[in-house]
C-alpha cells in the first residue's frame, strides 16, 4: 500500500515547511514556505553558509545596512529552494511592519525586486504578510498588482474573511498554535476531528468554497500527523520535515476528509470593515494572543539573525 504521504499527495498540494534544503529535496513538495525563524534555523546548518556568507560579502562591499543584507539571506535561500521545488516559495515580510501597510507593501516590491534580479519571476513568489488589519489592506494593495501573497499567523474566520475579500492568493490557519492556546487554557484531549485547529480550518475551508472564494486554504503548523490526516483533502498543507518523514513511513488507508464539492455547512457571509475586523478579534481572545504572540515570535528570531549579520559586518 501507498505511504499516507503519498496518498495525501493526490488530494493536497504538498508543502515543505522549512528553510533545510534536503529535507526539501528528500520529500518532493510541491511550493516551500519560509518564515523568520525557519530561515534563522537553517542559517546555522554548515552546509548552508555560502548562502549567508554570499550576503554578508555583498553587505561590506556594499556597505549596505543590515536590514538589506537579512533580506538577501531570505532571498539567497528562496532562489535555492526554487531550484528545487515546481511550485512557489514564500518569503516574509519583516514581522516588525505587521501594524504597517505601506512599509509592508515597500517590502514586498523589494523582494520582488531581489528575486526579479536573480531572474526569478514574480508568479514564483508568494509574499508572506501577517493577518493584521494593515496586513489586509497591504495585501489588498499588492494583490491589485499581480504580486500573489500568503496571509499568514491566521487563527480566526474573521482574519480569512478579511483576507478573501482582500483577494489574497492564499492563507495559511495555523492548526497547532490554536491546538496549543487550547491546551494551555486546560482542555482536551481532543481526537484529530476534535482538535479546535482543525476545526478552524475546516470552517474556513467550508466558508471559502460556499461563497465562491477563489483564496486558497493551506493548513499550517501542525503538532502531529493526526491534525493532517484530519484535513486530507484541504486544498495546501505546508509541513515541518518531522512530519513529512512520519507520514513517509506510515501506511494504511487516509481517507478524504476535505472536498469542495461536499463541505459542512459554512458561515454566512461576512461584511467586515476595519471597526468589524477589529470588533470580531478583540471579542476572539485566542485569536488575538497567539496573533500578537507570532508577530513577537517572528520579530524576535529575525532580530536574531540581523544580530549575528551585524556582528560579521563588523568584524
Amino acid at each position: 500500500m501507498a505511504s499516507k504521504l503519498d496518498q495525501l499527495s493526490k488530494m493536497t498540494t504538498v508543502v515543505a515547511d522549512t528553510g533545510d534544503m534536503e529535507a526539501i529535496r528528500q520529500f518532493h513538495p510541491t511550493d516551500s514556505t519560509t518564515n523568520p525563524s525557519l530561515i534563522l534555523k537553517a542559517a546555522e546548518i554548515p552546509g548552508y553558509a555560502r548562502l549567508v556568507d554570499e550576503a554578508i560579502e555583498w553587505g561590506r562591499k556594499a556597505r549596505a545596512p543590515v536590514g538589506d543584507v537579512t533580506d538577501r539571506i531570505a532571498v539567497n535561500f528562496g532562489a535555492e529552494i526554487l531550484k528545487i521545488v515546481p511550485g512557489r516559495v514564500s518569503t516574509e515580510v519583516d514581522a516588525d511592519l505587521s501594524f504597517d501597510s505601506e512599509a509592508m507593501i515597500a517590502k514586498a516590491h523589494k523582494l520582488i525586486g531581489l528575486y526579479k534580479d536573480r531572474g526569478i519571476g514574480h508568479e514564483r513568489i508568494l509574499i508572506k504578510i501577517a493577518s493584521t488589519w494593515e496586513g489586509v489592506e497591504a495585501v489588498r494593495k499588492l494583490q491589485s498588482e499581480g504580486i500573489d501573497c500568503n496571509m499568514t499567523l491566521m487563527f480566526s474566520l474573521a482574519q480569512a474573511a478579511a483576507a478573501a475579500d482582500a483577494g489574497a492568493f492564499l492563507v495559511s490557519p495555523f492548526v497547532g498554535r490554536i491546538f496549543d492556546w487550547h491546551v494551555k487554557a486546560g482542555e482536551g484531549p481532543f481526537a484529530p476531528d476534535d482538535d479546535p485547529g482543525v476545526k478552524s480550518v475546516r470552517t474556513i475551508y467550508a466558508y471559502y468554497k460556499a461563497h465562491g472564494f477563489k483564496t486558497v486554504v493551506m493548513g499550517a503548523s501542525f503538532r502531529n500527523t493526526g491534525e493532517i490526516e484530519a484535513l486530507a483533502g484541504c486544498d495546501r498543507l505546508t509541513i515541518s520535515p518531522n512530519l513529512l518523514e512520519a507520514l513517509a513511513k506510515e501506511e494504511g488507508p487516509l481517507p478524504r476528509k476535505l472536498d469542495p464539492a461536499k463541505f459542512d455547512s459554512a458561515p454566512a457571509k461576512l461584511a467586515l470593515d476595519e471597526k468589524a475586523f477589529r470588533w470580531m478579534m478583540n471579542e476572539d481572545a485566542m485569536a488575538t494572543e497567539k496573533l500578537s504572540e507570532g508577530i513577537r515570535l517572528f520579530a524576535r528570531d529575525l532580530k536574531a539573525l540581523q544580530a549575528t549579520v551585524a556582528k560579521r559586518l563588523a568584524a
